[in-house]
């Protein structure tokens, strides 16, 4: 569901700027809050409450996932049996991914060595779409595995859903925005789409920031350059909410990308377009609104060149 206005910012632990941006779309009233990626910590808000000077109203989305947990065992048999088909999913994935994902590299590598002009750009092409296909294969499969568990398990419809749900919306009518924060971000989109929070929205801004930005858009991309054991190929994990459209969410990016391995930043970059890779670094901030980014604050995106660039010059 795509939404009128909705801001992106980057990671906020440290560097927060979420009050900023709230004052600059003239905020006022209360605003509520999803912390279910913190998991067991989500009621730790204290920090974020007293950033926004104490007009938060917390959701309790993890909280409420457990007690609907505990009151409707045969919804949870279901979660759990679909969250199994997901994982064997994202295995099966990732080893054809592996393969094509070092045959595009190799190419790529290739293209600035001498005599190949006039042979390899079609090779490179061809790899790339080869990663497209599979990325959008398994999207799809993600996509039909949501599909068939809203079908058959109607969770909306289900008696303790409908009560919080009915809870939400009440505390929601009387929020004049939803700010979404981040943490593990499986978790989160479980939770949110449990209870369809992003459609019990009006007219309220939206803001998020790190794996809450990621769960906005329309497939979540999970990435690390960075790892303890290696450099691990950027994966599909799943289906965002699709607030927002045409944007690949990278949080940390400077962080977690080996940012001077061009081959690796452009591959990135061709192999997701038309999407944006935003760079969501701390202080970041993009804006989507009426079907249009702007970045006020200075956020960059991948390059097909092999370099973080401006948004506007991506």
């Amino acid at each position: 569901m795509v939404r009128s206005h909705v801001v992106l910012l980057g990671p906020q632990r440290h560097e927060p700027t979420l009050k900023d941006a709230v004052e600059s779309l003239g905020i006022r009233g209360r605003i509520a809050a999803v912390t279910a990626g913190w998991e067991e910590r989500e009621g730790e808000d204290q920090e974020l409450s007293a950033h926004l000077g104490g007009r938060t109203v917390n959701l309790h989305l993890y909280g409420r996932s457990e007690d609907v947990h505990q009151r409707d065992p045969e919804l949870l048999g279901a979660i759990r049996a679909r969250h199994d088909r997901l994982r064997k999913l994202q295995e099966l994935y990732r080893v054809r991914l592996s393969h094509l994902m070092e045959a595009a590299r190799e190419l790529l590598r290739r293209e600035s060595l001498p005599g190949y002009a006039g042979l390899i750009e079609p090779e490179v092409r061809g790899a790339i779409e080869a990663v497209k296909r599979l990325d959008d294969e398994h999207t799809q499969r993600v996509r039909e595995t949501h599909v068939e568990f809203e079908l058959r398990w109607k969770p909306h419809q289900r008696e303790h859903v409908a009560r919080h749900r009915g809870e939400l919306r009440q505390i929601l009518d009387d929020c004049s925005a939803l700010c979404v924060a981040g943490g593990h971000v499986a978790i989160l989109l479980d939770r949110l789409r449990m209870f369809g929070v992003i459609d019990l929205l009006r007219e309220q801004a939206l803001l998020a920031w790190s794996a809450g930005a990621m769960a906005m858009s329309e497939r979540v991309i999970v990435f690390d350059d960075r790892s303890a054991t290696g450099a691990a190929d950027p994966e599909v994990l799943d289906t965002g909410i699709g607030a927002v459209q045409r944007v690949v969410v990278l949080p940390h990016a400077t962080r977690r990308l080996r940012c001077d391995d061009r081959t690796r930043i452009a591959l990135f970059a061709r192999r997701f377009e038309p999407c944006l890779c935003a760079a969501l670094d701390p202080r970041m901030r993009m804006d989507f609104r009426s079907g249009e980014w702007s970045a006020p604050w200075g956020a960059k995106a991948l390059s097909q060149h092999g370099e973080l660039a401006p948004v506007n010059a991506a």
